[in-house]
């Protein structure tokens, strides 16, 4: 395993980081045990989670993925061994069954949210908290174009990272992190951490895979230049990359299958792309996935990939994406796919 510094805290924390948004939906308690003992045993020392997980949760479901992370910690005895990020969810209806709704990223929320997350991990600190999306309204999951709301009732972002600095005093938070944000929002809390010696970013979690370079366009010369790198997610595509979904209908149990709404990597120009960058992989003798990993463990930019899976086989391979070093002519063909069809899963 490579490793990492987690932006300016002294945190080291390795270059693939567990992701876990399919413990209490499509993996059981034992089958998550069984995930994070492979990881760990594979090097890995950064466990992702979220207030909210599983994606797409339901009141029976939410918070399943913190309680599952929680109980192996104590099982293992090895709280001391793992750097665990987590995240407070932010304002939308379909997540109203979270915390009764109460999704402001201001201080009574935020702290509300901190304390029922310790709690079901069986923790006393959360070493990266993260808002897992902005309060206020702008771009993000995909969405294109940008329509400015000149007054909301947003909550500062002063007022925000103030409450953070509440919990990092409080001992119950080592750092903070953003999520699903933009540069100006990156920059604007880099500025306001500065100004007024708040908790300053340490890093940022947006999706970033072949199929969504958009990281690349402004966010990565501030993810560099202020030391905030990325926390990469989403980069296989909702697996599309691996190209188990070309060949006929997805397979069952697959997420493909279980949720069909989410389309955005499986438009026409995303499956083409796709096809694409599948060939490519295959004319090297590489395995789709690995190749799609190994080019964004190597992004200068990026602090650490969030491989997700829910197979032991499909993690054991991802796991193994980190040794795989990309032949100068696959990352060639690579950009000439990418120069050809641009983004196509914004």
């Amino acid at each position: 395993m490579k490793y990492t510094t987690l932006g300016r805290t002294g945190i080291d924390v390795s270059r693939i980081a567990l992701g876990t948004m399919t413990f209490g939906q499509q993996n059981t308690e034992a089958d998550a045990h069984r995930q994070l003992d492979m990881a760990v045993a594979a090097g890995v020392n950064f466990i992702d989670t979220a207030e909210m997980y599983p994606f797409p949760s339901t009141p029976e479901t939410w918070g399943a993925s913190e309680r599952f992370i929680g109980t192996w910690m104590k099982a293992r005895g090895n709280r001391d061994k793992v750097v665990i990020a987590s995240k407070i969810t932010g304002p939308a209806d379909r997540f109203a069954h979270v915390r009764d709704g109460a999704l402001k990223l201001n201080a009574h929320h935020i702290a509300q949210a901190v304390e029922a997350s310790l709690r079901r991990l069986g923790t006393d600190v959360i070493d990266l908290y993260q808002l897992h999306w902005p309060e206020r309204p702008t771009n993000f999951f995909g969405q294109l174009g940008y329509s400015h709301v000149e007054e909301d009732a947003s909550t500062p972002i002063g007022e925000t990272l103030e409450a953070l600095a509440e919990q990092v005093a409080a001992g119950n938070i080592r750092a903070v992190g953003l999520s699903n944000e933009s540069p100006w929002g990156m920059m604007t809390f880099m500025a306001q951490a500065e100004a007024h010696g708040l908790p300053r970013v340490a890093s940022i979690q947006n999706p970033y895979s072949l199929l969504n370079r958009t990281f690349e366009i402004g966010a990565a010369e501030v993810a560099i230049r202020e030391d905030c790198g990325l926390l990469a997610y989403s980069p296989l595509g909702f697996g599309a990359l691996s190209g188990k979904y070309l060949d006929g209908p997805p397979p069952a149990g697959s997420r493909g299958a279980l949720f069909p709404d989410f389309k955005r990597n499986f438009t026409d120009r995303a499956v083409e792309a796709t096809a694409d960058y599948v060939a490519l992989a295959r004319r090297h003798g590489l395995d789709p996935a690995q190749m799609a990993l190994a080019f964004v463990n190597t992004r200068r930019f990026l602090t650490s990939t969030i491989i997700g899976a829910t197979t032991p086989e499909q993690l054991e391979t991802d796991l193994a994406s980190i040794d795989l070093e990309l032949p100068g002519d696959a990352i060639d063909g690579i950009e000439a796919i990418h120069k050809r069809i641009c983004n196509p899963a914004p």
